[in-house]
């Protein structure tokens, strides 16, 4: 870690952390928020859909963005949009002139910047770090997002709810406004980025690029995969979780402190996973890891759905949260490896279009069904679901599956900055 921790990594590695802390802060705080507004767990789970639907709606286009303009400017121009997005929201809660659109437009703003600081990131991480160092800067990127996502920043985000509704967001928009500065200062520092994207002579129309990135994708065997499986899984878990404050309350009696614990719990299993990915990876290879994954996320939804008891939940989110971790290593690793460099934006886009799209169109149904049936339903259709997708995602996902090389990629070597 300690070789990693240099340089532009370094920078990008501390504004992941700075950025993830201040959302672990939202994360609390923005459904207690929507919760003093309304009880109504469709109304909850909107604000869920709103911040996810800018992928439906720009993520292929941020691909586009990201293959054509320095991505280290895309995250901090991303960052400083943010940040005033969540300054203006804070000032609308202390005013008390805060209500459900308002709330809405704020959250919709706030994904809106995300698509494109989410995909530039990962699409810029393999020009800062060797091909080597992958495995290992991501599972730390990721292990300090969990940490400042789910960890640090909920409990401290339900805390300063109880002191002053407004607090949370105006931390929030400090934490964005540190990022959008350690990542300018990585634009100017070292030697800048050559990511081997088309030149203008070359470039096709934004219609054409975007077509370009998602037949490539959908050509490949195991990112197609990949691709199809997570949008499947985060439509079950944004249906699950859309509103979860709300589980939280009502079936579990938690205080909104308490909550802000729960959401930690996650973060603690995604610390493990983090410091354990390099060593299970190396040794069981990803399908195992994939596979295990799969079940997991299955019977967590079965436990939520039928425990009462705050520990027991809290256990199941520790061992999600390894799982969750682990995932997200293996699979970013692999993509950034298979990726040509100059189509590592689009690629991106029409992966996080399917995962986070996934979870937005999730977080739609999930509040339906909660209105309707009751705050644990969702929990009991995603546990369904996900037996069935486990059982025709198992068969797909063998070890021979994940030795494929793509031919392409000794075409397009990777430029690496150090």
């Amino acid at each position: 870690m300690a070789v990693l921790l240099k340089g532009a990594y370094a920078k990008l590695w501390l504004a992941s952390g700075m950025s993830s802390f201040g959302d672990g802060v939202t994360l609390a705080a923005g459904p207690l928020l929507m919760a003093t507004i309304s009880r109504d767990p469709a109304v909850v789970a909107g604000a869920v859909f709103a911040q996810q639907l800018p992928w439906l709606l720009f993520s292929v286009f941020s691909g586009v963005l990201v293959d054509r303009v320095d991505r280290k400017s895309v995250v901090a121009a991303a960052s400083l949009a943010r940040a005033l997005v969540m300054a203006c929201l804070a000032v609308l809660v202390w005013q008390g002139w805060v209500g459900v659109a308002a709330v809405y437009a704020a959250v919709f703003l706030l994904g809106v910047c995300t698509t494109f600081a989410d995909n530039a990131g990962q699409a810029l991480l393999p020009s800062v770090v060797h091909a080597d160092d992958l495995s290992r800067a991501n599972a730390w990127l990721n292990g300090v997002r969990m940490v400042g996502n789910q960890f640090g920043g909920p409990p401290l985000g339900g805390w300063l709810f109880t002191l002053g509704a407004a607090l949370p967001f105006g931390t929030d928009a400090v934490s964005f406004l540190l990022a959008a500065l350690l990542m300018a200062a990585l634009r100017r520092g070292g030697r800048h980025e050559q990511t081997a994207q088309p030149s203008s002579a070359v470039r096709g129309s934004v219609r054409q690029d975007i077509a370009t990135g998602a037949r490539w994708l959908w050509n490949h065997r195991v990112l197609r995969m990949l691709a199809v499986v997570i949008g499947l899984m985060n439509i079950t878990y944004g249906g699950a979780f859309a509103a979860y404050v709300l589980y939280a309350r009502e079936r579990l009696g938690l205080t909104d402190v308490g909550y802000g614990v729960l959401l930690s719990a996650t973060a603690v299993g995604g610390v493990i996973g983090t410091l354990s990915v390099s060593r299970l990876e190396a040794r069981f290879g990803p399908a195992p890891l994939l596979r295990t994954g799969l079940v997991v996320e299955t019977l967590t939804h079965l436990v939520l759905a039928v425990t009462r008891v705050p520990w027991v939940a809290a256990v199941t989110l520790v061992v999600f949260g390894a799982h969750a971790a682990i995932w997200s290593v293996v699979s970013v690793t692999l993509r950034q490896r298979i990726t040509p460099t100059e189509l590592r934006g689009r690629i991106n886009s029409v992966y996080l279009l399917f995962s986070m799209g996934g979870f937005a169109i999730g977080s739609l149904l999930g509040g339906m069904v909660g209105h309707a049936f009751g705050v644990t339903a969702p929990f009991w259709v995603a546990f369904a679901s996900m037996t069935v997708m486990t059982a025709v995602a198992w068969r797909i996902m063998t070890p021979a599956a994940f030795t494929v090389q793509d031919p392409e990629e000794s075409k397009h070597p990777v430029p690496q900055e150090r």
